[in-house]
């Protein structure tokens, strides 16, 4: 293997494992496969739509040379981008709630990203960014991008995210299960991971089934009451009904995750099967177990490992010892 240009040029190509540790003492029948994007340079998934938005808007002229670029996010995607523009000589402004975990705002400003922390919405608690919160970001990123005369990276609309999905993640994986694969489950957040990597799986097995997880309460893509808004699975379910990306993405089910769920799996990922990932990771294989018991039983299952858990450590997703 040749040495990279960059570090840009390592985005993608993350191993998979096969969590069968979990399954046995869980005592399901079947796989799980999980690909460990948290190995990508900013240690989430986000690279990947990171680097592909900038790759068309810089092809499709829309991003000029040293123009600044702006984008809200709950820590992932902004350190995708402030990775990118560091090397490509972009300036950015990642906007993010004052409700995510600062070990995110510490990271993109190693980058040399400015972060713009906005406050929560009325009742918001800190470690639970709800729609609200995200309404805000969304105002002071546009207001910013015109001040700015920005790019604004737009990653729940922009075409980007999801095709680095379905070029990178769905063929990835595909061929890390040598063909295996029955079935796809996604946590939520901007939809472009999952839009992406379903349309590349049922492009080569059309009866793959697809499966969106979103946290119990604010199931608002599933069609059901928003009873719990503000949950502790940061990057998503914001309890948002229109993300574009769905809007022509098969889906073949629904299942929704508590945030103690999500948190008790999060901690054995790392226990039973040593993988360090994040609340969205731990959502993504409790929604695998259970579809292990029902629907998909004896079938072969793949999850993105989203982000390391290294950006939790502020939170109650790793007590302290």
């Amino acid at each position: 293997m040749t040495a990279a240009a960059s570090i840009v040029d390592v985005i993608g190509g993350t191993p998979s494992v096969w969590l069968d540790r979990l399954v046995a003492e869980e005592g399901v029948e079947g796989r799980i496969l999980a690909k460990l994007d948290y190995l990508n340079p900013g240690l989430s998934k986000k690279d990947r739509a990171a680097r592909g938005i900038l790759d068309a808007a810089a092809a499709d002229g829309s991003l000029m040379p040293g123009q600044t670029v702006v984008e809200l996010t709950s820590g992932n995607m902004g350190t995708g981008l402030a990775i990118v523009c560091a090397v490509r000589g972009h300036p950015f402004v990642a906007v993010m709630s004052r409700g995510n975990s600062p070990e995110r705002a510490r990271m993109m400003a190693a980058f040399g990203a400015e972060v713009v922390l906005v406050d929560q919405a009325t009742g918001s608690k800190v470690g639970e960014v709800s729609g609200a919160d995200l309404a805000l970001v969304e105002e002071a990123a546009q207001h910013l991008t015109a001040e700015r005369k920005a790019f604004r990276a737009d990653q729940f609309r922009h075409e980007g995210n999801a095709t680095s999905h379905f070029d990178g993640t769905g063929p990835e994986l595909w061929a890390d299960s040598g063909g295996a694969l029955t079935a796809f489950v996604d946590f939520a957040g901007s939809g472009g991971t999952y839009a992406g990597t379903i349309k590349a799986l049922k492009a080569v097995k059309p009866d793959l089934r697809g499966y969106i997880v979103e946290p119990a309460g604010a199931e608002a893509l599933a069609g059901g009451p928003i009873t719990h808004p503000d949950h502790p699975i940061q990057g998503g379910g914001y309890a948002m009904a229109d993300l574009s990306f769905l809007a022509h993405a098969p889906v073949d089910g629904y299942r929704a995750v508590t945030g103690d769920a999500a948190r008790r799996t999060a901690q054995r990922l790392a226990r039973v099967e040593g993988i360090f990932a994040g609340f969205s990771a731990g959502a993504n294989a409790a929604a695998a177990l259970d579809l292990l018991k029902g629907p998909e039983r004896g079938g072969c299952i793949a999850i993105v490992m989203c982000d390391s858990g290294l950006k939790y450590l502020s939170t109650d997703l790793w007590p302290t010892p």
